[in-house]
Parts: structure tokens; C-alpha cells; sequence
């Protein structure tokens, strides 16, 4: 699964014979690598788009796994641009709850991922961390307790809801996201320049692209143990 629509349009050159078909959430197709077949989805950006289509590819392709592969907003001085974050967590931080306990809504929608399985050294560098997702680009504001109240470095808008669809579904899921931007006290270099961020997806999805037949074997060696 692949969200944004910069991130979809940097990747589907790599299959230049790719035969494109459309769902509710947008585009797909099929691929065989390494005798591995893999169905590639647009699932769409944001929360909503994110859960609707993580549950139609469960209905419709019953995977055997979820892979979330994509950008990330970096918090400045705690992660560097490109580095790729495997999530070990996922937290909806945007929850206001006025009616209850705001921790237990939070809660709700945290999912703990199982890493057991990965073999090591991973197919590509990662380093594992918790990714906060919210309807939201990342505010400067808010760093400083995302870091101190969950421990998290970097913020999507889709990691979240797609996780917890997956976990519902009990389908094992994965979730690479690589530092795009890096925000700070004046915000990030993505933010008023229409430019940067596609400009940043080619080089990240390339590199998902290159390192992806790895990535099938660790899941085939993994189904087999």
C-alpha cells in the first residue's frame, strides 16, 4: 500500500509495464517478483482513505501481509532526511476526548507491532520507532510532548489507521516510512514549497523499489518458520 499521491507517482514508473486498474481509493496493479505476486495500491492519503482501503485490500486480496511503504515527517535533531523508520509503534495523536479518559482513547488506537521475525541484518538500514499519525501536517508546536509523551521522532497521516485495520483483520502488517522533511521551530522545508516534497519522493520510493525482492524473502523465510 502506498498513500500519498506524489509518493504513487514516484513509484509507478519503476513498472513501466504495469497494467493499471482503478478501485473506490485509486489505482492498482499486479506484480510477480521473485515468484512473490504483490498487488500495489494507492490506498490514498489521510486517515479515512487509509482505513476504508487497508479494509477493502483485506476483502478483496486477502494478503497474506500489509506493507505500507512511504514518506514521513522527520522531527528536527531527532531523525535525518532519508533515514527509514520501521514502525515498532503506531499512535492516533490526534484524538480529543472530553467525555472520558483522553489516554484511553489514545490507547485504543495504538498498535504494538511484533518484530520478532525480522531477520538480521534487515533488507534495508531501518531504525525501529514509534510513528505518530494524525489528520494532520506535523505543527511546531506540538514536538516537543509527541517526543516526551510518546517517544516518537517522525509523523505521517496514514501509518495509524492502517495499522489498526490490519491488527482488527488479524493480518500481519509492516510499515516502512522514510524521512522526507525535517520540521522544526519554523517549520519544514516542505511547507509553501509545492516542489520539495514530490522532488523527495523519487529518490525514497527508488530506493523501497531496489530493495523490495529482499524484503518478499524475509517474508517467505518468516512464513516458513
Amino acid at each position: 500500500m502506498i498513500s500519498a499521491s506524489e509518493e504513487w507517482r514516484a513509484f509507478t514508473p519503476h513498472f513501466p509495464l504495469a497494467r493499471i486498474e482503478s478501485t473506490p481509493y485509486g489505482d492498482f496493479f499486479t506484480e510477480e517478483i521473485n515468484g512473490y505476486p504483490v498487488v500495489f495500491l494507492h490506498g490514498s492519503w489521510g486517515k479515512i482513505a487509509a482505513a476504508g482501503s487497508t479494509q477493502y485490500a483485506i476483502l478483496r486480496w486477502r494478503p497474506e501481509r500489509i506493507v505500507n511503504i512511504g514518506t514521513c515527517g522527520g522531527f528536527q535533531g531527532q531523525v535525518e532526511h532519508g533515514q527509514v523508520i520501521l514502525a515498532a509503534k503506531t499512535i492516533i495523536y490526534d484524538i480529543i476526548e472530553q467525555m472520558g479518559d483522553h489516554d484511553d482513547a489514545i490507547r485504543h488506537y495504538t498498535v504494538d507491532f511484533d518484530l520478532t521475525w525480522l531477520p538480521s541484518p534487515t533488507p534495508q538500514p531501518v531504525t525501529a520507532g514509534t510513528i505518530v499519525s494524525a489528520d494532520r501536517d506535523i505543527v511546531s508546536a506540538d514536538i516537543p510532548d509527541l517526543i516526551q509523551r510518546y517517544n516518537a521522532a517522525v509523523g505521517d497521516w496514514e501509518s495509524g489507521p492502517i495499522a489498526w485495520v490490519a491488527r482488527r483483520n488479524q493480518v500481519p502488517c509492516l510499515i516502512l516510512r522514510a524521512v522526507s522533511d525535517l520540521v522544526g521551530e519554523h517549520g519544514s522545508e516542505a511547507y509553501q514549497n509545492d516542489d520539495y516534497f514530490p522532488q523527495q519522493c523519487l529518490p525514497i520510493m527508488a530506493e523501497f523499489v531496489r530493495h523490495l525482492p529482499a524484503w518478499l524473502d524475509a517474508f517467505r523465510s518468516a512464513s516458513r518458520g
